[in-house]
């Protein structure tokens, strides 16, 4: 009797998970560095176009000015997507600073969905020492509250932040693992989730060994011990277990195959994952006037089957 009141409801809840398959859509505009805030250079048509071309669900995007937000919300909403008016979410990571964004504007992240939205959440990561503060913005569906999107730009900082205690890792390192306990704490409530964004480290670093699960170890990322994969980890032409580039800067430390490295990443908890998954990194446009090309970073985009309660 005690047996068979507890395996009924576990037979229900899984009965009534469903099986969807999402598009997400992430980019790096470099808002500010690069476009100075502008929405009217090129970089709001090149992201709204991307992202419709793509056929996104989801999109995401890091270093993005609040006008450059809204110019993409009111592009997306013009095209239709989504039908209802609430899908996206901001979160600032600076105040208005003579310095970014035309000296007049927040600062952060954003995201966005082809479905109404439910109650977003901003988390806020350890301190770098540096201005601002970091965050992982989430919002999950309205019509599924059990699926959630998440966005992140994590630090650069690789130095301990001057309020640590002793022992402290790097900043850098405090963010992903705080990240990573707020993810497993998603998980542990039955929630399922995609996490989108610039993690500022490339997949084989020891950093990262916690997200990535050991299934995804190869020659070029091994020693992993998470519970996710990356939707460009598999793909056998571009590096398996690790992926396309992502950034054009030199990176710190050369990739396990040579050229520019991966920080951008598209992640899953695997035990959610239903068959195959892929990525791509998209070629940078160089349509935006008065510089060179429309950011230093490759917009993602990856397709993948999740399991949602």
């Amino acid at each position: 009797m005690a047996a068979s009141a507890f395996l009924v409801p576990a037979a229900t809840a899984a009965q009534a998970e469903q099986v969807r398959t999402f598009t997400v859509w992430d980019w790096n505009i470099s808002g500010n560095l690069i476009n100075g805030g502008s929405t009217t250079n090129g970089i709001v048509r090149e992201s709204v176009t991307s992202i419709l071309e793509q056929d996104a669900d989801f999109a995401s995007f890091n270093e993005i000015c609040w006008g450059q937000y809204k110019a993409i919300q009111s592009s997306l909403s013009a095209n239709g997507w989504p039908a209802s008016a609430d899908f996206s979410r901001f979160a600032a990571t600076r105040d208005p600073h003579p310095e970014i964004c035309a000296g007049n504007e927040t600062f952060g992240q954003a995201l966005f969905s082809r479905e109404a939205l439910g109650t977003s959440r901003q988390y806020e990561l350890p301190w770098d020492g540096k201005a601002g503060t970091r965050k992982l913005l989430c919002a999950p569906l309205r019509d599924t509250p059990a699926m959630t999107f998440c966005t992140v730009h994590i630090t650069t900082q690789t130095l301990v932040p001057p309020d640590s205690p002793p022992g402290a890792p790097d900043a850098k390192t405090q963010q992903l693992n705080h990240m990573l306990g707020l993810l497993d704490g998603f998980h542990a409530a039955g929630e399922a989730y995609l996490i989108a964004g610039d993690f500022n480290a490339q997949p084989d670093y020891g950093r990262l060994n916690g997200y990535y699960s050991p299934s995804a170890n190869t020659v070029n990322n091994p020693n992993n011990t998470g519970a996710h994969r990356e939707l460009d980890d598999a793909d056998p032409a571009h590096c398996p277990g690790y992926g396309e580039w992502t950034a054009d800067d030199p990176p710190t430390t050369i990739p396990p195959c040579g050229g520019y490295a991966k920080v951008d990443m598209i992640m899953a908890r695997e035990s959610r994952i239903v068959g195959s998954y892929t990525a791509d990194a998209l070629p940078i446009p160089t349509t935006c006037t008065g510089v060179p090309q429309c950011a230093d970073h490759q917009a993602i985009v990856g397709t993948v089957t999740l399991r949602v309660p």
